[in-house]
């Protein structure tokens, strides 16, 4: 039988390759296993292996999450951790026997009920247009891709991740073949005004010799080219909305995310179909679409408070 450290490794790689999980999730799964080892060693006293797993009893694990709480950890992310291992331990189940009823016996903390938190309408598209976008004393073509990003975001509701992860070209046509969360392709439509600012972005590009010479060495070629001429990161496109926000006064809500939450709760309220944007955002459960629904209302309910003569008697 295959050692504990060779089916820990096996299982890493069983997520990449099988699930084709990102790199992140793998990362966020081997940071839990860790942490669950970490725990074992000074709870047991000796490190994680086989044989230690199969005397681990509930009141074990439980003891792991109550750690994880004591050292601060938020709900969610005591979610992640206990995901993780009972996806871990379903594999060393296939692969060792080891048995599962200890942990499928407990349940996932409950986590805080959170809504999302979309920009208004004018923040929204105050981050589509270049002249307000474009950074002084940067190149034209970044200005351009900022904007054409947010405008993307905004305009077709994609993850900042599933825009990054796009190659030159993919955006040519009226609408857009997306790769989103667990290898789902969905089809999206783009409209004009993203088109354009795709447009605009693809001929500044053309025009920055730099940036030419950056897409040319690269393959496949990324559609967003961060300033050094790799494939533009997320944490960059976070940074860059994060400078924005007081130049044009914008709520420290607002995030690349957020503007999916807006294109979404903007859909919403001009009487779009719930299970069209669910199709749109590429959600596998209409009740994380539902979520939306409960924004609207309080977006009318607060409305109603600020505007009606009885209620502001």
């Amino acid at each position: 039988m295959p050692s504990y450290a060779a089916l820990r490794s096996g299982f890493l790689r069983s997520l990449a390759a099988e699930r084709r999980a990102s790199a992140y999730t793998v990362r966020n799964y081997e940071g839990a296993i860790e942490r669950f080892e970490a725990f074992l060693q000074d709870h047991l006293g000796e490190p994680a292996s086989l044989r230690v797993l199969r005397t681990l009893e509930t009141r074990d694990y439980r003891a792991f999450l109550a750690a994880r709480r004591r050292e601060g950890a938020a709900v969610p992310t005591v979610r992640l951790d206990l995901s993780a291992l009972k996806t871990f331990h379903r594999y060393l189940h296939r692969h060792a026997g080891l048995p599962l009823e200890p942990l499928a016996a407990l349940r996932s903390p409950k986590a805080p009920k959170r809504l999302p938190r979309p920009v208004g309408a004018e923040d929204a598209l105050s981050l589509t247009r270049i002249e307000t976008v474009a950074r002084q004393g940067a190149a034209l073509w970044i200005g351009a891709r900022d904007a054409a990003l947010f405008t993307l975001l905004y305009g077709a509701g994609l993850r900042i991740s599933e825009a990054l992860d796009l190659n030159a070209g993919a955006a040519d046509g009226p609408t857009l073949r997306v790769l989103g969360k667990g290898a789902k392709h969905r089809d999206v439509p783009l409209l004009e005004p993203v088109r354009e600012a795709l447009r605009s972005y693809e001929r500044a590009l053309r025009d920055d010799e730099t940036a030419r010479h950056f897409r040319a060495r690269l393959s496949p070629a990324p559609l967003f080219l961060g300033a050094r001429g790799g494939r533009l990161s997320p944490a960059i496109a976070q940074r860059r909305l994060r400078e924005l926000r007081p130049k044009l006064g914008l709520p420290e809500s607002a995030t690349p995310h957020a503007l999916r939450h807006a294109f979404a709760t903007h859909l919403l309220a001009r009487g779009a179909d719930l299970r069209v944007i669910q199709d749109l955002l590429g959600h596998a459960s209409l009740s994380s679409t539902q979520r939306y629904t409960e924004v609207d209302a309080g977006r009318l309910l607060s409305v109603h408070g600020a505007a009606h003569p009885r209620a502001r008697a």
